[in-house]
């Protein structure tokens, strides 16, 4: 791993950082001109109109409204009651339409138990056939993940659930049995955080292979699952082993590879995020290409 990468981890995460590029002239107005190619806006109605622009292309898309390591129980509160909401507004799009979150946004680290209250909502407030992606987060947090989505999948909402597993982590193989049991579906990545070497494999073939496997494991399972990675290698291997899997993207990440995907019958997703709170998520998307 290159120690730019490292770096730009950290800074992904720095509150100093941020407020220092915002309170520069003009640095949140250059800032958002390098982000906006990864973020859909900062409404509701703006994150709506890519996702109809994308069902004209016939692309599928999940719904984030960025957010992350919330503290404040009154906080979670209301994030919960925003993704109800939004979960109503999908009534009004492409039956294709899915909502992503991570589950720090809805308070994880304040009250697990209220956070699986929270995410049952939330699924139970979906129109039917659609579901809530929950996403990766740091292994500190695997955990208390894990518990969450299979308690809300323990209470007949399974089919509203995707939980993110990732390649690197060491646990993931005992995780993903427990999941494929749960019935959610499962989207399968690399794995983007840095992390201990005694907790995750190495970023490089260690991963690569362990991301194969698993997705061989998935597919051979006839599980409903997709390919989150922007690596063609891996991809190509994959749909050439098994046919069209779904592949999932992220917003202004290779866009031609999209459309080419689109052009083969490959079905695709795109991750759409919105919200004022883009400036860490568009430094994590700058620290991920110098490695991941």
């Amino acid at each position: 791993m290159s120690i730019d990468r490292t770096v730009l981890f950290r800074l992904a995460t720095s509150t100093r950082l941020e407020r220092a590029v915002r309170s520069v002239p003009r640095g949140e107005d250059l800032a958002w001109r390098a982000a906006s190619r990864y973020v859909a806006g900062t409404s509701v109605a703006d994150a709506v109109r890519l996702v109809r622009r994308f069902q004209e292309q016939g692309v599928a898309a999940s719904i984030d409204q960025f957010g992350e390591l919330v503290g404040d129980p009154a906080l979670a509160r209301r994030v919960a009651d925003d993704y109800v909401g939004l979960a109503g507004e999908l009534a009004q799009l492409p039956d294709d339409a899915w909502l992503a979150i991570d589950l720090s946004h809805l308070g994880l680290d304040v009250d697990p138990a209220r956070c699986a209250d929270a995410l049952a909502a939330i699924a139970h407030a979906l129109p039917e056939g659609r579901r809530i992606q929950v996403g990766a987060e740091d292994h500190a947090r695997a955990d208390a993940v894990l518990s969450c989505v299979l308690t809300v999948a323990g209470r007949g909402l399974a089919g509203r659930l995707g939980a993110t597993v990732q390649a690197n982590l060491r646990r993931t193989p005992d995780d993903l049995r427990r999941l494929l049991a749960a019935g959610v579906h499962i989207r399968l990545v690399k794995g983007a955080y840095v992390e201990p070497s005694g907790v995750a494999l190495p970023y490089g073939e260690p991963t690569d292979v362990a991301f194969l496997r698993l997705a061989h494991q998935l597919a051979e399972a006839r599980a409903p699952f997709a390919l989150a990675t922007h690596d063609g290698v891996l991809r190509e291997a994959l749909i050439a082993a098994h046919g069209p899997v779904p592949v999932e993207q992220l917003l202004g990440v290779r866009p031609d590879v999209v459309t080419e995907l689109v052009a083969r019958d490959v079905p695709v997703r795109v991750y759409v995020p919105f919200g004022h709170d883009w400036f860490r998520y568009w430094m994590r998307r700058v620290a991920e290409s110098r490695g991941s």
